[in-house]
């Protein structure tokens, strides 16, 4: 099967590679000329594939992909096909489908996990769509995917489904990251152990809570045992906040991956204004010591205010 893939990042870069492997022929396109490209616009790219065409587009959610299929609407033809597989917001893709439809051209919704990983291990695949534009492309989704019978789902046929069970997925993982995160942080705390490094690693068989982000955090460990080359600073792709406000939308309760995101926005001050009403407030009730900027210590407690 022949299909274009814009975006030749990381995650494209490696997907295109993937794609050939399986047999597949990819033309490929990126706007840096430094990228690994295989025409040099988007022009080219049409006008290099076969029709009827399918074009894979990989570059960042929200304006990019926008642009990029405004701009395909005007270059594609009717019974062509475009795949979104960026981590676009899934209440785009209605947007972007109706876009297409108007012209005759096909819309699927792509959600993509596997990192840097997955041109070796295969990605998994959330996807949106018609069932005969889905069937269409089948071929591409099981060269992607990994080997054997999962890694791959048809979530919905309405569009918009790929991106959604994505934006769940990356939700859950914001929660798993955060429990793994605040165990190590415990464990490194406490007197008690010797081997931080070493227990993560100990769990990664027999326990109920191994898994694939487990042995990437043995992974960071054995390279940096304390974490001393990082600063805790993470920040958030939007799918977080997405997950937090369907779960508004649909009266979910999601405590878990609530707090998990905002303690990725607690990691981005320096010094926390709340916490810093938190001090005053412990210093004003109960004579509790607080630290002032530049002089007063934690030992040189401010006298508490008249209540």
């Amino acid at each position: 099967m022949e299909i274009g893939l814009i975006g030749l990042g990381k995650m494209g870069g490696n997907m295109a590679e993937r794609i050939r492997n399986g047999g597949h022929t990819v033309v490929g396109f990126d706007r840096s000329p430094e990228a690994a490209r295989d025409v040099a616009s988007l022009e080219e790219l049409v006008s290099t594939l076969a029709a009827p065409r399918t074009v894979w587009i990989m570059v960042p959610s929200g304006a990019p992909t926008a642009q990029t299929i405004r701009d395909l609407s005007d270059l594609l033809s009717e019974g062509d096909l475009v795949i979104d597989g960026g981590n676009s917001k899934y209440t785009d893709d209605a947007v972007h489908a109706e876009l297409l439809g108007a012209k005759g051209i096909s819309f699927v919704d792509a959600g993509v996990s596997g990192g840097v990983w997955g041109l070796k291990n295969g990605y998994a695949l959330m996807v949106g769509g018609a069932v005969q534009d889905v069937a269409r492309v089948q071929p591409i989704f099981d060269a992607l995917k990994p080997e054997g019978e999962g890694g791959f789902v048809h979530a919905g046929t309405t569009v918009g489904a790929g991106h959604f069970a994505k934006m769940v997925h990356n939700g859950i993982e914001y929660g798993m990251m955060q429990a793994y995160a605040e165990g190590y942080e415990l464990m490194a705390a406490s007197p008690l152990l010797d081997n931080v490094a070493e227990t993560f690693k100990s769990w990664q068989q027999g326990t109920v809570i191994r898994s694939w982000l487990l042995d990437l955090a043995v992974l960071a460990l054995q390279d940096d045992p304390e974490l001393s080359k990082l600063r805790g600073y993470a920040a958030d792709s939007g799918e977080g906040r997405w997950t937090v406000e369907a779960a508004i939308d649909n009266a979910v309760p999601l405590p878990v991956i609530t707090a998990a995101l905002f303690a990725r926005f607690s990691s981005r001050q320096d010094d926390s204004p709340a916490m810093k009403m938190v001090a005053a407030l412990r210093n004003q009730f109960g004579g509790h010591a607080i630290e002032a900027v530049g002089s007063v210590t934690a030992s040189q407690a401010i006298s508490p205010g008249t209540p």
